[in-house]
Parts: structure tokens; sequence; C-alpha cells
């Protein structure tokens, strides 16, 4: 049996057909370029991104495990997480500051 990388942030196995992204821990923006980075569901990484500005994600998000704390995103992975992988629906735009 196939084994699949596992979304750090909903859980959920990221089989190769789905759409997935790299998210670097340390926005590009904010000095992350060449930094770490982690693979998660490209619909995980759209929500990281609806949520919290370039500078949140640099001063405190800056880890799964931050990431997973928020409290709009921790309700997004436990929702998501009872989706299927290829899962995807369109993520709400919210006032976020860069």
């Amino acid at each position: 049996m196939e084994t699949h990388p596992i979304c750090p942030l909903c859980l959920r196995p990221i089989p190769p057909d789905v759409p997935q992204s790299q998210h670097h821990l340390i926005p590009k923006l904010k000095g992350g370029k060449g930094g770490p980075t982690i693979l998660i569901h490209h619909i995980c990484h759209k929500e990281i991104h609806a949520t919290l500005s370039e500078a949140e994600l640099a001063r405190v998000y800056n880890s799964a495990e931050m990431l997973r704390s928020h409290p709009r995103l921790e309700k997004f992975f436990t929702w998501v997480a009872k989706r299927p992988p290829e899962f995807m629906s369109r993520v709400p735009k919210t006032g976020k500051r860069r």
C-alpha cells in the first residue's frame, strides 16, 4: 500500500494528484526565500493567506503548530479534515492587512 505525505495542518494525506503547495514558514517577502517550507494542501494554503498578513506570518505564525493554534485556522482545519484529500472550494476574502 502506497503512503502519502500528511498535511501538517489538516492531517489528511496528500496524494500526488491533488492540489498541493509548499508554504514558506517565513514569507519570501519577509526574508524567508530559501527558508523552511511545509508541503500542504492548496486549500489549506489559500486559507492561511486569506486569514493572515505576511507580517503576522513572519512574526507569529511561522510554524505548523502556530498556524494550527490560530482560532479561525483551527476551525477551518478541523472542518476540512472531514473532506476527502482532493476537496477544493473557494476561500472567502477577508479585509486583512499587508
